[in-house]
């Protein structure tokens, strides 16, 4: 039944789209994917003054491991060379490749129910209001010891709001079959229990 079966989950900067894709991929055996970890890797090799495109064809498994990849720096860089088609270009047959797999899979990004993965059996939409989305981001950073403010941390989740949904090249959006998922008032185990139930109400169809 989960052969090829693909959860794909689309969203903003601290919508709670990772949490929810981690947990849902746990619940029903389904291999996992973080797309974000793919741009963060090239952004991350960009820093160290390598060509974005050639950072993305030289991209492997091993180069998606680490902290170093969650620093806001990082994610600044990951958000720009996600604009460049090129960029988008050569990471795409890595995740169809990693979406069509044996056991189902679920994938999180910001354009896997739209461009990525345009089939997928599960389209999902997950958004919370730009504070709320702040606030979190805040937290997860100050208890690894970042310094920062609530206010850097909010002009940051805006400016890459602005920036993913501003591009030319597959800009975040939902799918037009996606079902949305609003986490600003949600718990995790609310958030969680709403995605198993459009799942298993798909699978079970």
């Amino acid at each position: 039944m989960t052969k090829g079966f693909t959860v794909a989950i689309d969203g903003p900067a601290a919508s709670g789209k990772g949490t929810i894709s981690k947990a849902v991929a746990a619940h029903f055996g389904f291999a996992y994917l973080d797309t974000g970890l793919l741009y963060r890797a090239v952004g991350a090799k960009v820093m160290l003054g390598i060509e974005p495109l050639k950072a993305a064809q030289a991209l492997v498994p091993e180069d998606l491991d680490g902290e170093a990849l969650r620093t806001p720096e990082v994610a600044q860089e990951a958000s720009k060379v996600a604009a460049l088609p090129d960029v988008r270009a050569a990471l795409v047959d890595f995740q169809r490749s990693f979406a069509a797999r044996a056991g189902g899979a679920v994938l999180d990004g910001r354009d896997i129910g739209t461009v990525i993965c345009p089939a997928a059996q599960v389209k999902l939409f997950v958004i919370a209001d730009s504070v709320v989305r702040a606030r979190r981001r805040f937290a997860e950073l100050t208890s690894k010891g970042i310094k920062t403010t609530l206010e850097e941390v909010l002009d940051d989740v805006q400016a890459r709001d602005a920036r993913d949904m501003g591009r030319a090249d597959a800009p975040l959006k939902a799918a037009a079959d996606a079902i949305e998922i609003d986490t600003s008032a949600l718990s995790i185990e609310d958030a969680v229990a709403q995605t198993i139930a459009v799942i298993e109400a798909a699978m079970a169809r």
